[in-house]
């Protein structure tokens, strides 16, 4: 069980982010969510006809659930957020800064299955600079949830607006969606670019700036 801050946290975190959760997403431990997936995703594989006595089989139920859990649903749990390090720009870096090609691996909410691509993010330095492996960590706490991938761009660069306290935040996300892909018009040629842009990247030239390193070699 969570106590009532957690509790509040869920509520502030769900209204900032715009992430569809229940107020007592977090009632359940780890564990306990784990044993509850493990039997229903036992209940889907024999419903479709698998047979769970077989070697290869029958750990499946629960493998799944740790995956679920523990790994790529782990940004449901605002625990998980990872702690950011800011250091004071004492040398007066105020251009912009480009992190690019940053792994992006999420999944659907229509379909649960992967979103695939790369994660373009930058800002303008004012007062603060945030570790670079800290802006990979935030990209990867955001994708690993269901998402959509607007609502992913978005939540990325309102967490770094927020952390740095600045609005000069890009963020361009280029993937590929497994429920494009794998069923319906499964098209394996096209990707989905989305981008978010605030304060100075909203300027055609700082617009352009940022669209060109990111398209460098």
């Amino acid at each position: 069980m969570k106590d009532d801050n957690q509790k509040h946290e869920v509520h502030s975190f769900n209204a900032a982010l715009d992430t569809p959760m229940r107020p007592d997403a977090f009632d359940l431990s780890e564990d306990q969510k784990i044993n509850k997936i493990q039997e229903h995703f036992k209940a889907i594989m024999e419903t479709l006809g698998l047979d769970l006595t077989d070697d290869s089989l029958k750990n499946t139920p629960n493998r799944v659930a740790k995956m679920y859990v523990k790994e790529i649903f782990s940004g449901l749990d605002p625990k998980n957020k990872p702690a950011v390090t800011l250091f004071e720009n004492k040398y007066g870096y105020n251009q912009m800064l480009v992190e690019k090609n940053i792994s992006v691996y999420s999944q659907c909410e229509h379909h649960f299955v992967p979103i695939i691509g790369k994660a373009h993010v930058a800002y303008i330095a004012n007062g603060k600079v945030i570790g670079l492996s800290k802006i990979h960590r935030m990209v990867k706490y955001y994708a690993k949830r269901p998402q959509v991938q607007e609502r992913l761009t978005k939540q990325i660069a309102e967490a770094l607006k927020s952390t740095l306290g600045i609005e000069d935040v890009a963020v361009s996300i280029d993937a590929r969606h497994m429920c494009v892909e794998c069923r319906g018009v499964e098209d394996v040629t096209s990707s989905t670019i989305t981008s978010a842009l605030s304060g100075e990247f909203l300027k055609e030239a700082t617009r352009s700036e940022f669209m060109r390193y990111i398209h460098m070699s």
